[in-house]
């Protein structure tokens, strides 16, 4: 017994002073303040670590980077030191003994250290944690989260484990109460979830922002990042993101600046109010960032809002860095070049002369692009585009993706002076049947351009091209019919366009959404109203049920999409049958929303709703305000140049109608010297049909002094002929003429009319305008309906004082009028009434 109790006195003794020392080692580790502190301590020590030991120091060579700036982080040495792989060996062999939190910290650390995926210990702990998770004992949400992370950074996006956790986050969802916890969960599992557990979760994300905690923006960037990933425009969420970027505007770098604006372009989400604080805060640090990835992140995100001087020295400084950039930093660099419309010669021939080095490194799609960017940008690298053209060649012969295949032939296309290659035609005939409309819509394109630009030179080719283009047809016609589900027939049509889908599929397509119409809901009234604007077709089946499920959802439906409901109605001139509800449900919604819309919305729907004859008095009051009109232009000068045009161009009209249709609200006319600008940089011409008709008008009147020809009224209307008749419908003289006809070449207007004609008329008189309206102005349906446009222009015209005569252009090129005897007497009749 007393040999017993001596070697069990000597044992605890042992184990004390074994958990004393380790004690003291885990607190050496934890106390390092440099990486070779921690390798020191291990290279002592190997023989004493344990498995404790080892996951703490991996941490801690991750800690101790994190807190450097990026750039002067040394993750590359300490890879490279031996005591890093004795760590690694140590951490391999103890794997089973550690903790569920060791192992996923240890995981988490090597890869953020840029170990490669395929090294040994990251195979072993991801199998470990995996196995764990099998016996459902990783089931800690803070742990849980770090490993899902760890497993989206390895690219296991569609592996059985991402499914393993799915299901995991999937039975704890309703105790998950930590934004960050699920944030990182969410994005990690995106790509393998079904669409009811994707909407469960940002249901849930939706309820967490909403409780009102502080929100770090990483966490909103990785709700975003989800967005994208499963490729959902969910409006409200990324609103909600928005103002936690907004919140967060002192915190966020360079990185989280261009990571921000790369996923707002995916998701089609723009914000003029976070474009001005990046671009303070950008346009504070442009001469700071001397690295080549760190300076690409800044032309991406400030180049296409920089104002003059920023935007030079970032395009210098683009030139002078070019030798220095990767291939995707090239990529990135020509891409902002394309959006800011600069066609700098000097650095485009940088960035040409650059890419000869990395064409091999590109992927297909990438190639794809990088050809778009070059064509668009005018590049004049020859020899880069035959080394392009052959690369692209190459992959399209080996190309078994019809994607693929369409967006190389669509790009080969684009390309200068090229030969098309039977092999090309053949290549699109094989894929045709599995391609998507977008698809078949590319390769269209290519064939009518080819075949416009004869650039089919092989024997026999015309018959080849017209056999394609028959097959293209029956394949869209055929994927049409076979549509059942109306949401995936439109997640196609975005991305449908020109003339081929006009022509071929246009009416197909709208049938068949009238086939699906009861599968319209409120959740996709939008998608189908973007279709409906740009096929110009008044479909009254289709119209009304977006009218009716608009009214009777007004509050689930996201107060920014209302707008484009309303521009399909009011741009077609469409009334539903409760038209008057409908637009009171949808003003109502909107006024009472008015801080959830951005400044240059507002100006968007103002004009909208005045297309339609509504006015309603907060939100014209909100805009003709001059601190409203400060910030309005102060948020202009970082937008796009489409959209900084659109809403210049919506203001002036939606001014236009207050004033003329509601002088009660005493709203000034400001737009003249804008108007002005307008007309002295558009250069138009008076097309030989309208010279015609001036001259057969002039014949009717006795004399060109007796009818104008592109006046300017007040309120800068342009209209194609005026006249005056007196009470006995004689024609008034004009004292001057403004434009005299010029030869049948053409005539230039001149852009300095003053209007000289317009004084007061004699009793009886009335001032006639007469327009002719060419296919633009109408609906591209059977209907031939008046659009928007040029219905609010006469109704406007008639308030001015005109008798406005509207001349379609379907009746005077009709068979008809097929002589100018009978376009005299059409002419006579509108003018005078005569039958």
């Amino acid at each position: 017994m007393l040999c017993l109790r001596q070697v069990c006195l000597f044992t605890l003794r042992r184990y004390q002073a074994r958990t004393l020392c380790s004690d003291l080692l885990l607190s050496q580790i934890n106390g390092c303040t440099h990486e070779d502190e921690v390798f020191s301590l291990v290279g002592r020590n190997k023989a004493r670590l344990s498995e404790k030991h080892v996951g703490i120091a991996l941490n801690m060579l991750w800690q101790l980077q994190k807190k450097r700036p990026f750039l002067l982080r040394t993750s590359d040495y300490i890879r490279n030191h031996s005591q890093f792989l004795t760590l690694c060996v140590l951490a391999e062999n103890k794997v089973e003994h550690m903790e569920d939190e060791v192992i996923v910290d240890a995981l988490y650390s090597i890869l953020r250290l840029n170990v490669e995926d395929h090294v040994s210990l990251a195979k072993v702990l991801v199998t470990e944690a995996w196995k764990r998770l099998e016996r459902q004992v990783l089931l800690n949400l803070p742990a849980l989260s770090k490993f899902a992370l760890c497993l989206y950074k390895q690219h296991r996006h569609f592996s059985p484990i991402t499914g393993q956790v799915a299901h995991i986050v999937d039975m704890k969802l309703d105790s998950i109460q930590d934004i960050r916890i699920l944030s990182v969960l969410m994005m990690s599992i995106s790509e393998v979830i079904t669409e009811s557990f994707r909407d469960r979760l940002l249901h849930k994300a939706e309820q967490l922002l909403e409780e009102g905690h502080e929100v770090h923006f990483n966490y909103a960037r990785r709700i975003l990042q989800f967005l994208q990933n499963v490729k959902l425009r969910y409006h409200p969420m990324l609103e909600k993101c928005n103002r936690i970027f907004l919140k967060s505007a002192s915190h966020l770098d360079i990185h989280s600046i261009s990571h921000i604006f790369g996923l707002y372009e995916q998701l089609g989400f723009d914000n003029a109010e976070f474009r001005l604080i990046a671009k303070q805060l950008l346009s504070e640090t442009v001469d700071d960032y001397h690295d080549p990835e760190t300076f690409a992140k800044l032309f991406f995100s400030l180049g296409p809002m920089a104002g003059s001087k920023a935007r030079e020295r970032l395009l210098v400084t683009a030139a002078n860095m070019a030798e220095e950039f990767s291939s995707h930093q090239v990529l990135m660099i020509l891409k902002t070049m394309r959006k800011m419309k600069c066609r700098n010669s000097h650095l485009l021939k940088k960035m040409a002369s650059v890419l000869h080095k990395h064409l091999d490194s590109y992927h297909v799609l990438q190639l794809v692009k990088l050809t778009q960017y070059l064509v668009v940008l005018h590049c004049q690298d020859l020899e880069l585009f035959a080394k392009l053209r052959m690369l692209l060649l190459g992959y399209l012969k080996s190309s078994v993706i019809p994607a693929d295949t369409a967006a190389i032939i669509r790009v080969l296309a684009m390309l200068p002076s090229f030969q098309v290659e039977e092999m090309i035609i053949n290549k699109a005939a094989a894929v045709l049947p599995q391609c998507r409309l977008h698809h078949l819509n590319c390769i269209a394109t290519a064939l009518v351009k080819w075949n416009h630009h004869s650039q089919l030179h092989w024997q026999n080719s015309s018959e080849l091209c017209a056999k394609l283009l028959q097959k293209l047809n029956d394949c869209g016609f055929q994927r049409l019919q076979k549509a059942k589900n109306l949401n995936l027939l439109l997640e196609e049509l975005p991305y449908v366009n020109g003339e081929w889908f006009e022509e071929a599929l246009n009416e197909e397509t709208l049938a068949m959404c009238q086939h699906l119409i009861d599968q319209i809901t409120w959740a996709n009234v939008l998608p189908l109203s973007f279709f409906l604007i740009k096929s110009e077709h008044r479909c009254p089946a289709l119209f009304d049920r977006i009218a009716s499920l608009t009214v009777e959802n007004i509050d689930k439906i996201p107060t920014s999409e209302i707008y484009f409901i309303l521009f399909l109605f009011s741009a077609l001139n469409y009334d539903p049958p409760d038209n008057e509800e409908f637009f009171k449900s949808c003003i109502k919604h909107l006024t009472s929303n008015l801080s959830h819309l951005e400044t240059y919305h507002l100006v968007l729907l103002g004009h909208v709703l005045a297309m339609a004859g509504y006015f309603p008095p907060v939100l014209i009051m909100t805009i003709f305000n001059v601190s409203f009109l400060s910030k309005l232009d102060a948020q202009l000068k970082v937008l796009p140049d489409t959209v900084k045009q659109r809403v210049h161009s919506s203001l002036m009209k939606l001014n236009r109608a207050v004033c003329l249709e509601c002088p009660e609200f005493h709203i000034p006319w400001f737009h003249g010297p804008y108007c002005q600008r307008v007309f002295h940089n558009s250069m138009s011409q008076i097309n030989p049909q309208r010279q015609h008709i001036h001259r057969m008008l002039t014949e009717i009147l006795g004399g060109s002094r007796y009818s104008r020809i592109s006046v300017l009224t007040p309120y800068y209307y342009e209209i194609d002929f005026e006249c005056v008749l007196d009470v006995n419908k004689k024609p008034l003289s004009y004292m001057a003429q403004n434009i005299a006809l010029g030869g049948v070449g053409g005539i230039h207007l001149r852009h300095d009319i003053k209007d000289e004609g317009r004084k007061a008329l004699p009793p009886g008189a009335e001032r006639i305008a007469l327009e002719f309206l060419d296919s633009k102005a109408f609906s591209k349906d059977y209907s031939r309906h008046l659009k928007g446009e040029p219905a609010v222009k006469k109704r406007h015209l008639e308030i001015l004082g005109y008798r406005v005569i509207q001349i379609p252009h379907f009746e005077w090129n009709s068979m008809v009028l097929s002589t100018k005897g009978e376009q005299l007497e059409y002419l006579r009749q509108q003018l005078y009434g005569i039958q």
